[in-house]
């Protein structure tokens, strides 16, 4: 009797000891399949109507995109701003300050070439902003806040108020400009570094042909979907940041880490669906090494596909922030990416090489709805 209650208590404490660790395992799986179909879902509901939505150009049917959106394009104005007083304005802010509250109107604020040492902030009350530079020599908004310098009233601004340029409103556009933000590259460790360039917090935004400078935290990608081509995009450490489902496509991401840094920290904090990068026939090289991403949220989602990757991507890719629990929520993945920074034989073993059907829903720019809002280059 007691050798056979000894043998029950060994097996008890053998299943008890491994059922979290299976059930967790079963959890991050489930989790991340439920992500996946619902992607992959989404997508072959919105291909059956039988529309082509190409990779990089939305399908050009106008009645798709949102009624404020049409309406806003067809009574479209422009601003020119010029450094020498040639245009309407000398200032970037003088040209958004002339815009009204509430605008329904496509307000083209045309750049003239040079340097703009403003801080500017798009207010949430005025849509539909557009800035448009020079192809051939485009102008360059620039700044050097950094999180830990004082504002008003005594109070750091911290790395949302570090921007350079802040964008509030929804439907913003920029065509061939530079973004940056010049404060010195901080030591690692430093509290208050933080030093973006960009931050765009409105809904439905698109950067063409644009360029985004900086160290830690260039690219504030806040909230709400955005889509990003041919773009140039420097740093050093979680360059490209924030909580948006955003498409970046034929860009090109430059480290400048002395040492090591970190492409992305995408901070997904819940389960909500709608939160994600994805990069796609872009390439990754520059100084140093680094990650693809670092888990800056509970539930951070990155996804590259297509991408060329130098060796300065580091063998493991990912990094899970010191929170090893965030493993098993965490969803990384790769998809038919080259280089000798995409072998995969070394990437830590929560990183995904995704499926062709996976990889399916993140390959275009209909991973952030852009049938409904995203306007062809030729309109520009």
């Amino acid at each position: 009797m007691a050798s056979n209650t000894t043998s029950f208590l060994f097996f008890l404490i053998i299943f008890v000891s491994t059922f979290p660790l299976q059930s967790l395992s079963w959890d991050r799986d489930s989790d991340y399949q439920k992500w996946v179909s619902w992607n992959v879902g989404n997508h072959q509901k919105k291909t059956s109507t039988n529309q082509k939505l190409k990779s990089g150009s939305p399908n050009g049917d106008w009645e798709a995109l949102d009624k404020e959106l049409r309406i806003a394009e067809k009574t479209k104005v422009k601003v020119t701003v010029r450094k020498d007083g040639s245009g309407d304005y000398r200032r970037i802010r003088d040209a958004i300050d002339s815009i009204p509250k509430n605008n329904t109107k496509r307000v083209v604020i045309e750049i003239g070439p040079g340097l703009y040492r403003e801080k500017i902030v798009i207010l949430r009350s005025k849509p539909f902003v557009m800035f448009l530079g020079d192809a051939e020599n485009p102008p360059t908004i620039t700044g050097n806040r950094t999180a830990g310098e004082m504002g008003k009233h005594g109070k750091q601004l911290k790395t949302y108020k570090s921007a350079t340029v802040g964008i509030n409103s929804d439907y913003f556009l920029a065509v061939n400009m530079k973004f940056e933000n010049t404060a010195p590259m901080p030591a690692p460790g430093t509290i208050g570094g933080q030093a973006v360039a960009l931050r765009i917090s409105g809904n439905k935004a698109a950067f063409y042909n644009c360029s985004f400078y900086g160290a830690q935290d260039t690219l504030y990608d806040h909230k709400g979907l955005h889509y990003f081509n041919n773009c140039f995009i420097q740093g050093s450490m979680d360059f490209i940041f924030g909580y948006g489902r955003s498409f970046y496509e034929n860009c090109h991401i430059h480290s400048i880490a002395q040492k090591q840094g970190s492409i992305t920290a995408q901070k997904r904090t819940n389960a909500s669906l709608e939160s994600g990068f994805a990069f796609t026939k872009s390439v990754i090289e520059g100084s140093g090494t680094v990650y693809l991403g670092r888990a800056w949220g509970d539930h951070s989602r990155v996804i590259y596909s297509y991408t060329y990757m130098d060796k300065l991507v580091l063998p493991e890719g990912w990094n899970d922030w010191g929170i090893t629990e965030r493993e098993w929520t965490v969803y990384y993945g790769e998809y038919k990416c080259s280089g000798p920074g995409a072998n995969s034989t070394g990437r830590v073993h929560w990183a995904r090489q995704l499926t062709d059907e996976d990889a399916q829903p993140f390959l275009g720019s209909y991973f952030v709805d852009a049938r409904h809002w995203l306007l062809p280059q030729k309109a520009f």
